[in-house]
């Protein structure tokens, strides 16, 4: 495993060492709060006899998934002063396999953008590369993980939140299989597309902490009813025969230095026993404004409880531009006149796009992309919306099938880190796992 520090140091020295490391990058902006009793909860730690899973294991948690004691911010001036007075279903599973919590990550605010950008306490730097943007909404969660200021972290994916800031700062991530793991605890950004999912270093890290936090849960009658899956033991890099797609609109669409790196993965993955095949998806082209029609009805649903009157600001009065767009497009789409016209029509293209999705996988075991069509814009450069949207062309897919994803980081164009993109089967986490497991051969940041 690519760990930061010798496991030779104590529970404590390695936490104190993250603690100042934070305080040296604090520039990046990764992290919105910290858990001052951190000390305290390692010193817990170590009296126990017992040592379970994730055993010290030091996390960092987007900032949009509630843990007790700390601030679910999500980045907005709408709950900067909301303490969270519950553990989320997968914090909860985190501390029962004794994880510590470091503290809560920036991010996009309400999880609205893909480029780190938008948040209220000012945007996350890429610790890779500081003029370029880490990607987003789970900007801090990426940057975290990329800088050594953790362990792992938790991010959440509704339309390549984890893939696209994992891909732009080279550090592995996953959006599991909707309903694998419970989303309890959650903010919501658009309850249908929602998932959490890991962001580590390694791809072994990855694999346990997902092992931890999926599962059924009582309190989401969206989980599966399984309630415990394995993934650490069935790792392996042995991934001869694997039958792997690409798809050609997606190829069409993603530019050539991006390309130049997949196509290279590509051959990688042939030498080591792959099958190689070239598909074509029919309706996966409406797949951007599918996903945005129905993000934004959902997202003004899930936004009418933040009206001053229970807790927090009313949010169309302090919230940012992007936010507020989303909720004024919400709106109109919701009105009665429009409902069939635009949000109907989309829920049917959505199933559309899940069957050409699903049978494209059927007689294969993964679907092989670059993760965003574009090379990342720089800090601060003003992007138009409909082309910063762009960015999850090609990510969205795999949340309209409610289908796994992963990202290896394989490689850079110049100073800027490229992942590649793994898509399988609902549940077939770990032929991702074990693709992302033989791709760390060639991960330029080990």
């Amino acid at each position: 495993m690519m760990n930061s520090y010798p496991s030779e140091i104590n529970l404590k020295e390695k936490v104190v060492k993250y603690l100042e490391e934070i305080k040296k990058k604090e520039h990046l902006n990764a992290f919105i709060e910290l858990n001052n009793n951190i000390i305290k909860d390692v010193e817990i730690l170590e009296k126990k006899d017992k040592k379970r899973k994730l055993y010290g294991l030091v996390l960092a948690i987007k900032s949009n998934i509630n843990v007790k004691g700390l601030r679910a911010t999500c980045a907005s001036k709408t709950l900067e002063n909301y303490v969270s007075t519950y553990d989320a279903t997968v914090v909860k599973r985190l501390k029962n396999e004794d994880a510590l919590i470091i503290g809560m990550t920036n991010m996009d605010e309400f999880a609205c953008g893909s480029s780190g950008e938008t948040s209220y306490f000012g945007p996350t730097l890429n610790p890779r590369n500081e003029e370029i943007i880490p990607g987003g909404s789970s900007s801090g969660s990426a940057a975290a993980v990329a800088a050594n200021l953790c362990d792992a972290s938790l991010g959440t994916d509704t339309g390549g939140s984890i893939r696209n800031p994992c891909s732009h700062c080279g550090v592995y991530g996953l959006k599991p299989t909707y309903g694998l793991v419970s989303r309890h605890g959650l903010i919501d950004l658009a309850m249908s597309f929602d998932t959490i999912g890991p962001i580590a270093r390694d791809v072994e890290t990855l694999a346990k902490i997902l092992e931890v936090i999926a599962g059924y849960d009582e309190k989401d009658s969206t989980t599966y009813p399984i309630r415990k899956y394995d993934f650490t033991s069935k790792l392996k890099r042995d991934v001869t025969g694997y039958k792997i797609a690409l798809v050609k609109q997606l190829q069409e669409i993603t530019d050539k230095k991006i390309l130049n790196i997949i196509e290279k993965v590509i051959e990688f993955l042939h030498d080591k026993g792959c099958r190689i095949y070239e598909i074509s998806i029919p309706n996966i082209e409406k797949g951007l404004p599918t996903y945005y029609l129905i993000n934004f009805v959902e997202f003004f649903s899930a936004t009418r409880k933040y009206d001053g009157r229970r807790y927090g600001y009313r949010i169309e009065e302090v919230c940012g531009e992007e936010v507020l767009r989303r909720i004024l497009i919400g709106r109109y789409i919701s009105q009665k006149e429009y409902v069939g016209k635009y949000y109907r029509k989309a829920l049917q293209f959505r199933n559309l796009i899940r069957k050409s999705v699903l049978k494209a996988l059927k007689d294969i075991d993964v679907i092989i992309s670059a993760v965003t069509p574009k090379l990342p814009h720089k800090l601060g450069e003003k992007i138009p919306p409909l082309e910063m949207y762009k960015y999850d062309l090609l990510t969205v897919i795999a949340n309209l099938a409610g289908i796994p994803a992963g990202v290896a980081p394989v490689g850079k164009v110049d100073r800027i880190p490229v992942g590649v993109q793994i898509m399988a089967k609902s549940l077939e986490e770990q032929k991702i796992l074990n693709l992302m497991y033989c791709l760390e051969e060639i991960n330029p940041f080990k």
